[in-house]
């Protein structure tokens, strides 16, 4: 087994579900932190999974929680400026390879998600929370504000609700995530799988282009004004009519049939 292997676990057609993969953050002992190893077995893995025929990819971490952001022992190994700048600038480019391959990313949050741990449950397309996980951006108790963490989490939550999480770094709770819009659903312990397995389900079941399409287009015009998200919005419609299964799909509603795809 590689190393990449060894720190994220991958298991394919996951939940019994075709086309699903499920990604493993292997370093219980150490509550999952994203080493430097960590950010770039994460980032081949994800890498390799874009270009693969996945339709849903699912994000999870093994023992007691899901991630608790940097590895801080590792940080404090080399304090220097160009260290810090090319480790940041490395999970960053992990965050961004989430948000940029074609399949949706759901994280399954059991325990806690702290810090860049928080970040990466905020980059993930979707999110499902067990009602034990606790989320904080905790790193201005340690006198680092969590800026990396802010930008997806200031994308998820309203301004004022993200902006006391990170001047505050207080954990809040799993259905405080959920009114808040950092995660989708919340469920027990006990029937997180069964959530999590609903939810990509429900996805693998739809055409991958039409998927792929979508989320192309719905983080590019989120960035833009909204003349230009309009069209970008339009030429990606456009497109997708064209598609062999938007038109069987449009043909089977009129048709009052099952689409045959």
């Amino acid at each position: 087994m590689s190393d990449s292997e060894a720190l994220v676990k991958l298991e394919r057609d996951a939940y019994e579900i075709k086309g699903a993969v499920k990604l493993t953050m292997n370093r219980p002992q150490a509550f999952n932190a994203l080493s430097e190893s960590m950010l770039d077995a994460l980032d081949s893995q994800l890498t390799r999974i874009a270009e693969s025929d996945a339709r849903v990819v699912i994000m999870a971490g093994a023992g007691r929680a899901f991630c608790a952001g940097h590895d801080l022992k590792e940080m404090r190994a080399d304090p220097s400026l160009d260290y810090y700048r090319e480790l940041f600038a490395r999970c960053a480019r992990m965050m961004l390879t989430i948000q940029r391959m074609p399949q949706p990313v759901i994280a399954r949050v059991h325990g806690i998600a702290t810090a860049a741990g928080c970040q990466l449950v905020a980059m993930c397309d979707l999110a499902v929370a067990s009602d034990e996980a606790r989320f904080a951006v905790s790193g201005v108790n340690l006198g680092l504000f969590c800026a990396t963490p802010s930008v997806p989490l200031s994308r998820n939550v309203s301004r004022k609700a993200a902006f006391e999480m990170l001047v505050t770094g207080d954990f809040i709770d799993a259905n405080s995530a959920r009114e808040r819009g950092l995660v989708n659903r919340v469920t027990s312990a006990g029937a997180l799988d069964d959530a999590v397995a609903q939810l990509a389900s429900n996805i693998a079941s739809k055409p991958r282009e039409a998927v792929a399409a979508g989320k192309r287009l719905f983080y590019r015009q989120l960035e833009t004004g909204i003349e230009a998200a309009y069209a970008l919005a339009s030429e990606t419609m456009a497109c997708n009519m064209m598609d062999e299964t938007a038109l069987e799909g449009t043909q089977a509603f009129i048709d009052k049939r099952p689409p045959r795809w």
